[in-house]
């Protein structure tokens, strides 16, 4: 009798065993992308930040190994912050910095929700508005630098016109901050109404048109039906805002270079002079000028990130 062996019978693809990653690419593909980012923001975010808080516990020109060239001073940078009569003036003009940036906000929603009707000519408005935002810092500070000159620029000249004395709005210690921060704010709100402009055209249309039939309508709809849904590009706009207000620089290194007579200096600004410019070499106070604007930012930051946590929570539950 023959003994015939019964042919193999092939397992059918989807009920192979799968491989590791197979099981686990749900949880595995997002970390993938995520990666590359991660390992470039600790590099040049994350290591550096340690890096500032070391740096600012010595005394060091920048010159060589620090551990050989520099000197422990411990606390002693902070102790000088304290009695530092220009760290005092440029935290203030930070602060200073800070409020009157936030009216960049407002400023961009008003303007977003003019630009969000269709009306004739809109797409020219919108490419008026949207420019300040496409160009240069450097260019910002150059154009109203010959905007604000004493008597030949346009906003004396137009002062003059309707009878007013022309002012130097750039030499007067008590007006070139106020004057620089104006300049800042026109590209900032440019910004923020893209960010605007971007959260309107995901409002839901169906709760606008119920709070239509309930009546409501102007700023009532504003409130109440709108502003809830553009609540994450006010958050964005928010933290851009702050984070640009505490870190500005080149708008005062273009208009004043810090002065006159460094009254339009600001955190950032100061720790350049004291850790990179001719006057200064003293990296170790840098670096603690730096690790004070970082923990400012810092409680910002995290305040912002906790209400959103907070209202995202709030809205599971």
């Amino acid at each position: 009798m023959t003994d015939v062996t019964a042919p193999a019978v092939a397992t059918p693809r989807s009920q192979r065993p799968k491989g590791w990653y197979k099981r686990n690419e749900i949880a595995v593909t997002p970390w993938l992308f995520l990666i590359p980012g991660i390992l470039f923001f600790s590099v040049y975010v994350i290591i550096p930040i340690f890096q500032s808080f070391y740096v600012s516990l010595f005394e060091w020109n920048g010159l060589g190994d620090i551990a050989e060239q520099g000197e422990f001073v411990g606390m002693q940078n902070y102790a000088e912050l304290v009695g530092d009569r220009n760290f005092e003036i440029s935290l203030w003009n930070n602060l200073k910095w800070l409020l009157l940036y936030l009216l960049a906000i407002p400023a961009g929603l008003f303007i977003a929700l003019f630009l969000n009707q269709t009306v004739v000519g809109i797409r020219l408005y919108k490419s008026l508005f949207f420019f300040p935002f496409v160009i240069s810092q450097v260019v910002v500070g150059l154009v109203f630098s010959w905007f604000y000159l004493p008597n030949v620029g346009l906003l004396n000249v137009i002062l003059q016109f309707f009878g007013f004395e022309s002012v130097n709005f750039l030499g007067d210690p008590d007006v070139a901050t106020y004057a620089i921060i104006a300049a800042g704010l026109w590209p900032q709100t440019a910004y923020a109404m893209i960010l605007y402009l971007t959260g309107l055209n995901a409002v839901d249309p169906e709760q606008i048109e119920a709070a239509r039939l309930d009546g409501a309508k102007g700023h009532k709809m504003l409130w109440y039906v709108i502003l809830p849904q553009l609540r994450p590009a006010t958050f964005i706009a928010f933290v851009v805002t702050i984070i640009g207000a505490l870190r500005s620089f080149d708008l005062i290194s273009i208009m004043t270079n810090g002065g006159p007579f460094g009254s339009t200096r600001v955190l950032s600004f100061y720790m350049f002079e004291k850790a990179l410019s001719e006057y200064g070499f003293r990296m170790g106070y840098g670096s603690a000028i730096a690790v004070v604007l970082f923990l400012i930012m810092l409680v910002f930051i995290g305040y912002f990130l906790y209400s959103m946590w907070r209202d995202e929570r709030e809205a599971r539950h």
